[in-house]
């Protein structure tokens, strides 16, 4: 599987099934400046939620909205990184000013150089931020789903959470496939010769 760590830009290459980038970033967390590689979470799942930049107008919304879902997503043994080309001093003025993003528990890394933006393809170089995107990692370092939008189109949690779901369900029961709009305690389906053209 490729190694994303030495890649500059990989805007439209396919990252799923690729090795998550093992780079070291600071973050701005609990009113502390901390040291985090993608790898310290390795055995558990992890969503990364690149947004453009601090103290704009729709990434709060996005971050309430992430931060609204936080302790669901931690009881799926989950945890969230929010990602932008901010430094930490700038992450900890906006959390000390907005009260939208005052609610936020995860981390929020700051990559002003924009390595992991680059490594994953989502940094736009003639503006210096990032797209808005999502990432769905499981306990292996493994990339299993990814949504990159462009910056006018906000996200959604529930739906962010039904991915990761999914992806959980699929991870635990090797073989099995969700169909569109699957939800906890819906129906999977087991892909074979005998359901096609049958459903």
């Amino acid at each position: 599987m490729p190694n994303l760590e030495n890649q500059e830009n990989t805007q439209g290459y396919n990252l799923i099934g690729s090795l998550a980038p093992e780079l070291e970033l600071e973050a701005y967390h609990q009113d502390e400046i901390k040291k985090i590689k993608l790898s310290d979470y390795r055995g558990k799942w992890l969503i990364l939620f690149f947004y453009p930049a601090d103290f704009t107008f729709v990434c709060p919304t996005e971050l309430k909205d992430l931060s609204n879902h936080y302790k669901e997503i931690k009881d799926l043994k989950a945890e969230v990184l929010s990602v932008s080309t901010d430094t930490v001093f700038v992450h900890k003025a906006w959390h000390d000013n907005s009260e939208s993003i005052k609610a936020i528990e995860f981390p929020m890394l700051a990559d002003p150089t924009a390595s992991l933006c680059k490594a994953l393809g989502t940094y736009l170089p003639l503006e210096g931020v990032s797209l808005r995107a999502s990432f769905i990692i499981d306990p292996e370092g493994i990339i299993k789903a990814m949504e990159i939008n462009d910056n006018s189109i906000g996200r959604s949690g529930a739906e962010l959470i039904r991915k990761l779901q999914a992806a959980i369900y699929t991870h635990e029961h090797g073989g099995e496939a969700c169909p569109a709009n699957w939800q906890p305690g819906s129906k999977s389906i087991k892909p074979g010769l005998d359901l096609v053209g049958k459903i």
